[in-house]
């Protein structure tokens, strides 16, 4: 949300609390029994104001505070990105690496979709995976895919080919697809640039961890929800109709208690 259209909100809350706090000054004019109707009617308006005008800026919170630390020097974000092995990874890698704010770009590890694996199928892949390959590093094979962890300098269109081949050795059929798992580091004033970029590209960051996302999950976890929000609003709006309410006589009380202090001091 932009400044201009956050101030207009703000404003146009302030000017439904300047109705409310009228409606207050008016209860000399009411029954005392009408005062209790203009506390609904407050707490109505407060809480309607809120949520149409005040909500929108409370939501945008976590952004504002975490503007501070996209501005830190040295901060860095770390995303955690999940591929497709069709796109080409060379090409990200290098349109990553020339955009400003670029730290490094890792692939660690593939995850290669199978079958529903019965016992002894499962037993036999966790026996053999680590033999196709000397670059593989640790591997997990689960009930119906396959984990292999990359080793340094070894790509995941190599680790995805070797064990292609070796599937084809064996079973006489293919492997063309799997899911690479990538960890990008940025500067974490950067972050916004590498989002929409990636996001051009139809990736998402499956998570994200640095300076920034914890501010943002910090301020998350302590903010009200929007109910609750809402009814603060209302309640505010209470607080400014009693104001109003008893305006009349809280100014004179105020003006003879700052009347006693002034005279007290020229004693």
């Amino acid at each position: 949300m932009d400044i201009i259209t956050t101030i207009i909100y703000i404003v146009l809350f302030i000017i439904m609390m300047v109705f409310v706090f009228s409606i207050g000054m008016l209860r000399q004019f009411m029954p005392k029994r009408e005062v209790i109707l203009v506390l609904i009617v407050a707490f109505l308006i407060g809480a309607i104001g809120g949520a149409f005008f005040l909500d929108p800026i409370y939501d945008e919170l976590p952004n504002v505070v975490s503007t501070v630390e996209r501005n830190m020097p040295n901060n860095e974000e770390t995303l955690y990105l999940d591929l497709s092995s069709s796109i080409d990874i060379n090409e990200l890698k290098n349109n990553l690496s020339s955009t400003e704010g670029f730290k490094s770009f890792k692939e660690e590890s593939i995850t290669i979709p199978m079958w529903t694996f019965n016992e002894r199928e499962h037993n036999y892949f966790e026996e053999i995976v680590g033999n196709i390959d000397s670059h593989y590093g640790d591997y997990n094979v689960t009930s119906s895919e396959i984990k292999i962890s990359l080793q340094e300098n070894y790509t995941s269109s190599e680790a995805l080919k070797s064990f292609s081949d070796w599937y084809k050795l064996v079973y006489g059929d293919t492997i063309s697809y799997a899911q690479v798992h990538a960890v990008l580091v940025v500067d974490s004033a950067s972050l916004d640039t590498f989002e929409h970029n990636l996001l051009e590209r139809g990736i998402v960051a499956s998570s994200i961890e640095g300076p920034i996302q914890d501010s943002v999950n910090n301020t998350n976890s302590s903010m009200l929800s929007n109910t609750e929000f809402t009814l603060v609003c209302g309640g505010i709006g209470v607080v400014v109709a009693i104001i109003g309410i008893y305006f009349d006589s809280v100014v004179p009380a105020y003006r003879r208690f700052n009347k006693f202090l002034n005279e007290k001091r020229k004693r």
